[in-house]
C-alpha cells in the first residue's frame, strides 16, 4: 500500500503547494491592502474550485465503471495519456513561474479589486481549480494503476496536509524555503512517475484493441523475478515498472523520460546560470537569501546524465536482484508449452504447493491446463500465455496422477506425459465444462424465457388496455404484475440487447432525467402512475411499451446467447438487485422494489435449478450453502409484503435494510465459484 502511496504523495504535496502558495498570495495582499473584508469572496472561489475537482473525480469514476471491460481499457489509456501531459505542463510551468509568481499574483488581485467581487472569486477559482482539476485525473489514474484506492488516497492526503502546512509556514514567515530548487527536485520526480504512467495507459490501450503490438513484449522477467515479491511490488507501485512490458511501453517509458527529462534539467541548468544584468544587480543578488534561485548546477556535468540515471538505475536495480537471488519464488520449476514440448520439464513434483513457470517456447498463442489425464479434471490453468514469455500457475499437488494439456490457438491441443504422485493428500480439481455440457440448461432456459415472454406480451397490453381506459388504478396493479414477470428474466437480460433499456431502462445519464423523450419503458410509466400524470399524457408511453415487449417476444428465439454466459447470469442478476433495487435507485414512485428483488430471486433459482447438475457434479457444497442464503434473503424481502403493499426500501427498520444488504452481500459470496466451476475450458 505504501510504496503505491508515493506518487500520489508526491503529486498532493506539489499541486497542494503550488494552489497553497497562490492563496496565500491573494490572502496576504488583501490583508496588506486592508481589504480582509473582501477574504470570503476568496475563500468561496476556493470553494468552489474544490468542489469542482471533487466531481471531476467522481465522474471518472462513474463513467469507467459503466463501460464495458475494453472501454474501460480504452477509457483508462486517454486519460492516462492526458494526465500525462498535464503533468509535464504543470512542472515546466512551475519551473518558469516561480520566480515571478507573487508578482503576478498581486497584479490579479489589485485588478479584481479595481473589477468587483465577482473577478476577486474567480481568480481564486481559476488559480485552484487548474491544480484541482490536475490532482483529481492523476490520482485517479494512480487507483486505477494501483488497482486500489487506499494507499493512492492517504498518499494524496498526507501530500496536501503537508503543503497545506508549508504554505502556513510561510504566509506567517516562519519557514525560509528555495521555492524554485523544490518545485525543480519534485519535477524531476513527478517526470519519472509521469514515465510509468505512461507507460501503464500505452499499455491499456493495447488491451483494448486500440493500439497494436500487445503481444510483442520488449522483455520478460517473469521467469526470473517474482511479481508479488516486495521489490518487484515496490518498483512497480513507485514508477510502474513491470516483471513484464511491451515494446511500445519500453519505447514510450525510455523516449518520454531522455527527451523530457532533458529539457527540464537543461531549463533548470540554464536559470539558474543566467548572467545579472549589472555588477549592481549581482551585488544585490550575493547579498540576498536566495529565496526562489535554483541552486548551483555543477558546470561540468553533461545534460545527459540525470536522464540517462534516471533510465538506467531501475535496470541495474533488477539485474542486481536477478544476479544475487535469481529472483524466482522458492521451488519454482520451468515447463514448455508448445505444440511440440508441451510439459517439458515437468518431472518428480513434490506433494503440496508449488509454482510453476510457464513458458510458451511456440509461437502461437496458447492456453495450459494442469490436468488429471484420466479424468480431464483441471487444477490449475494459464490463458493467452503469448510466444516467448513466462507466467507462473500456482497449484496444489496431491497424490494422483498429473499432466500438461496446451492448447494453442488455431492448433492441436497436446497432453504430456502423465507423472504420478504419491504421499500427498487428495486434492480436488474441477471438471471442465463443454459447450455440450451447457446445450441442455441452455435451452430449458431459452423456452423458460419464451414462455415468460408470451405470458408478459399478454400483461403488458392489458396494462395498455387499462391506461387507454383511464382506469389508472388498474393499472397500477398490472404494472406491477407485468413489472415483476419482466425482473423474472433476469438472466437473459445480455441477449435483450437495446429492447432491454427500452423497456426497462433508467434515467440515469439523460438530460431531463425522467421528463427525457429516451427515458420510456416500465419505470417511465411507474414514475407517471405514482406521479399523478393523466391518461392521456401516459398513453403513449403505455403503447411503446406494449410494441416493445412484443418485438421482444418476436426476436428472441432468433438471437444468439453464448453458453458460456449462462453461469454468469446468476451472480450478475443479484449483483444488480443490491445495486439498484436495494439502495432504492430504481423507485419511480410506487416502492415495490422489494417485490422486484423477490422476482430477481425467482429467476435465479430457476437457472440455478437447471445448472444443478453440473454443479452437482463439480462440488455439490456450493448449492448447499447458495440455497441456504437464498432462502435467508427471500425471507428478509418477504417480510416488507404487507397487507397494505409492500414496504419502501428507505422505510425498513435500519437493522432490517442492515440484515437484507448483509444478507444479500454473502449470498453473492456463496455464487461467486459458480462461473469458475462452470467455466467452459479447451481442457476438456
Amino acid at each position: 500500500m505504501w510504496d503505491e502511496a508515493f506518487p500520489s504523495f508526491l503529486i498532493g504535496l506539489r499541486e497542494g503547494l503550488e494552489a497553497g502558495l497562490v492563496v496565500s498570495i491573494l490572502i496576504a495582499t488583501l490583508v496588506r491592502a486592508d481589504q480582509k473584508a473582501r477574504l470570503p469572496q476568496v475563500w468561496t472561489g476556493v470553494a468552489a474550485a474544490v468542489a469542482l475537482s471533487l466531481s471531476f473525480g467522481a465522474v471518472l469514476t462513474f463513467t469507467a465503471a459503466s463501460l464495458s471491460g475494453h472501454a474501460q481499457e480504452a477509457f483508462g489509456g486517454v486519460l492516462s495519456l492526458i494526465a500525462v501531459g498535464f503533468v509535464t505542463a504543470m512542472v515546466f510551468w512551475m519551473r518558469r513561474s516561480a520566480r515571478t509568481l507573487s508578482a503576478e499574483i498581486k497584479e490579479k488581485v489589485q485588478a479584481s479589486l479595481a473589477m468587483g467581487a465577482g473577478a476577486l472569486v474567480l481568480t481564486s477559482f481559476l488559480a485552484v481549480a487548474r491544480e484541482g482539476l490536475e490532482t483529481s485525473l492523476f490520482l485517479w489514474t494512480n487507483v486505477r494503476t494501483a488497482g486500489e484506492s487506499t494507499g493512492p488516497l492517504i498518499g494524496a492526503a498526507v501530500g496536501l496536509l503537508l503543503s497545506a502546512g508549508l504554505c502556513w509556514g510561510l504566509y506567517r514567515r516562519a519557514l525560509r524555503m528555495n521555492l524554485t530548487r523544490f518545485f525543480a527536485i519534485t519535477g524531476i520526480g513527478l517526470i519519472v512517475v509521469a514515465a510509468g504512467v505512461l507507460g501503464y495507459g500505452l499499455r491499456d490501450l493495447q488491451e483494448s484493441g486500440l493500439v497494436g503490438g500487445g503481444s510483442s513484449y520488449a522483455f520478460d522477467l517473469s521467469g526470473h523475478l517474482d511479481a508479488s515479491s516486495w521489490y518487484a511490488t515496490l518498483v512497480q507501485g513507485t514508477l510502474n515498472l513491470t516483471v513484464t512490458m511491451t515494446v511500445l511501453q519500453v519505447v514510450g517509458y525510455v523516449a518520454y523520460l531522455g527527451v523530457v527529462m532533458t529539457l527540464f534539467v537543461e531549463g533548470v541548468r540554464g536559470g539558474a546560470s543566467a548572467p545579472a544584468a549589472s555588477p549592481a544587480a549581482a551585488k544585490a543578488v550575493a547579498q540576498k537569501p536566495v529565496e526562489a534561485g535554483a541552486g548551483p548546477v555543477r558546470a561540468g556535468r553533461p545534460r545527459w546524465v540525470l536522464p540517462t540515471a534516471a533510465v538506467a538505475v531501475p535496470v541495474v536495480v533488477a539485474a542486481a536482484v536477478i544476479a544475487v537471488s535469481d529472483g524466482k519464488q522458492d521451488g519454482s520449476a520451468t515447463v514448455a508449452v508448445s505444440e511440440q514440448e508441451c510439459g517439458k520439464g515437468f518431472a518428480d513434483p513434490r506433494p503440496g504447493q508449488q509454482v510453476f513457470q510457464m513458458r510458451n517456447t511456440g509461437d502461437k498463442v496458447a492456453e495450459v491446463y494442469l490436468v488429471d489425464p484420466g479424468s480431464g479434471a483441471v487444477y490449475g490453468e494459464i490463458e493467452g500465455l503469448a510466444p516467448g514469455t513466462t507466467r507462473a500457475l500456482t497449484a496444489t499437488i496431491g497424490s494422483g496422477d498429473y499432466a500438461w494439456r496446451c492448447v494453442p490457438t488455431g492448433g492441436k491441443p497436446v497432453t504430456s506425459a502423465a507423472v504420478h504422485v504419491s504421499g500427498g493428500t487428495e486434492v480436488k480439481a474441477v471438471k471442465p465444462v463443454t459447450e455440450d455440457d451447457l446445450k441442455a440448461p441452455l435451452d430449458s432456459y431459452k423456452e423458460y424465457v419464451n414462455q415468460g415472454l408470451a405470458t408478459l406480451v399478454t400483461q403488458s397490453r392489458k396494462l395498455q388496455a387499462d391506461v387507454h381506459d383511464g382506469n389508472l388504478a388498474a393499472a397500477k396493479a398490472d404494472w406491477l404484475t407485468a413489472h415483476l414477470q419482466y425482473a423474472s428474466l433476469g438472466a437473459a437480460y445480455g441477449t435483450f440487447a437495446d429492447l432491454d433499456g427500452k423497456i426497462d431502462g433508467r434515467p440515469d445519464g439523460l438530460a431531463d432525467k425522467e421528463r427525457d423523450p429516451g427515458f420510456t419503458g416500465f419505470l417511465r410509466l411507474e414514475y407517471g402512475l405514482w406521479h399523478g400524470r393523466s391518461a392521456e399524457e401516459l398513453t403513449p408511453v403505455a403503447d411503446e411499451l406494449a410494441q416493445d415487449v412484443a418485438k421482444l417476444a418476436h426476436d428472441f428465439p432468433g438471437q444468439d446467447f453464448a453458453p458460456g454466459d449462462l453461469p454468469l447470469r446468476a451472480h450478475e442478476i443479484l449483483e444488480n438487485t443490491l445495486r439498484f433495487e436495494l439502495t432504492g435507485d430504481t423507485d419511480m414512485g410506487s416502492g415495490t422494489n422489494l417485490a422486484t428483488a423477490q422476482a430477481n430471486l425467482t429467476g435465479t433459482q430457476e437457472l440455478l435449478t437447471l445448472l444443478q447438475p453440473l454443479l452437482d457434479g463439480r462440488d455439490p457444497q456450493v448449492l448447499v450453502r447458495v440455497n441456504a442464503g437464498m432462502k435467508r434473503v427471500g425471507d428478509l424481502v418477504a417480510a416488507a409484503d404487507r397487507p397494505e403493499g409492500w414496504t419502501p426500501v428507505d422505510r425498513l427498520p435500519a437493522d432490517a435494510r442492515r440484515q437484507l444488504n448483509g444478507a444479500t452481500g454473502e449470498l453473492l459470496e456463496d455464487l461467486a465459484p459458480v462461473p469458475a466451476l462452470l467455466e467452459i475450458r479447451k481442457a476438456a
